[in-house]
């Protein structure tokens, strides 16, 4: 007969590693540990800092527009590959991976909404395909829509996130600033508004064309808003530039932009705006 018995413990013991996302991130901005659906829930802004993350252009519009009433136009017109380009990789396989890594088929998105229960044509860009930049295509659905606003006399709503123009499309690309310029200059004539929203990062062409063209300019906050980026300019210069320069804050500081809107304020502003400005036609 046994008086003592020795059972083994009950304990499950995990002999691997299971690799995963437990959801936590660190902020790049406080480095305050979040956790993603917190970020998701807060508009992809940091709770803890405010910190705006980029947004995808899907993203954006359903932030801004009314449930259920954006209708995309013009998304039949694709890049194609004119010069034959090649640097460490062909033109026509960058675009091939641009679509299939942001599940679009070009840098912008254009159609019509309503905003606030009101009516306005809207144009987002997409930073997830060739990082926002400005192609003979994105040239010619941003022209598209603003013809399309001035035909159907509509406010202009456009949300700029941009590396710049194309440099796979060399000077077709450059055209572009000139071609959304004269389009935004048709649309001025007819006084109808046009509002230009910069967000993280807006630069080079885009800056230098039709998103400084805005009756009223805004910019979300600490958002980089320049044509060359600040190493650039500090290896130009030879000198460092002010703390801050080149961020929405420095920008307003210095009369550029009109206003800076935190994300989860923005529709309502919009709203607000547009409604301000059809009173006044």
């Amino acid at each position: 007969m046994r008086l003592f018995s020795r059972n083994k413990p009950k304990i499950k013991i995990q002999t691997t590693k299971k690799d995963g996302f437990s959801g936590w991130l660190k902020c790049t901005h406080c480095n305050e540990l979040i956790h993603a659906n917190e970020l998701e829930q807060n508009s992809n802004c940091c709770p803890k800092c405010g910190y705006h993350y980029r947004l995808s252009a899907d993203e954006r519009i359903k932030s801004l527009a009314d449930p259920d009433t954006f209708k995309e136009l013009f998304q039949d017109i694709e890049s194609v590959d004119p010069l034959n380009f090649i640097d460490t990789e062909n033109y026509t396989k960058r675009l091939e991976d641009a679509k299939e890594k942001s599940g679009r088929n070009e840098g912008v998105i254009v159609g019509h909404c309503k905003i606030q229960q009101q009516k306005a044509a809207l144009a987002v860009m997409d930073f997830n395909f060739m990082a926002g930049s400005m192609g003979s295509v994105v040239g010619e659905r941003l022209t598209l829509i603003i013809e399309y606003a001035l035909d159907h006399k509509l406010p202009l709503v456009i949300v700029s996130t941009s590396g710049g123009a194309r440099m796979q499309e060399s000077i077709l690309s450059l055209m572009q600033m000139a071609k959304t310029a004269a389009a935004l200059a048709k649309l001025h004539e007819a006084k109808i508004p046009y509002i230009s929203i910069l967000t993280n990062p807006t630069t080079g062409g885009v800056t230098a064309s039709f998103a400084s063209l805005g009756d009223i300019i805004i910019a979300e906050p600490e958002a980089l808003i320049c044509f060359a980026g600040p190493r650039v300019i500090e290896q130009t210069i030879g000198q460092q530039l002010p703390p801050g320069a080149q961020k929405s804050e420095f920008l307003l500081q210095h009369g550029m932009i009109d206003c800076i809107v935190k994300r989860h304020e923005l529709k309502a502003k919009l709203g607000e705006l547009i409604s301000y400005l059809n009173k006044a036609l």
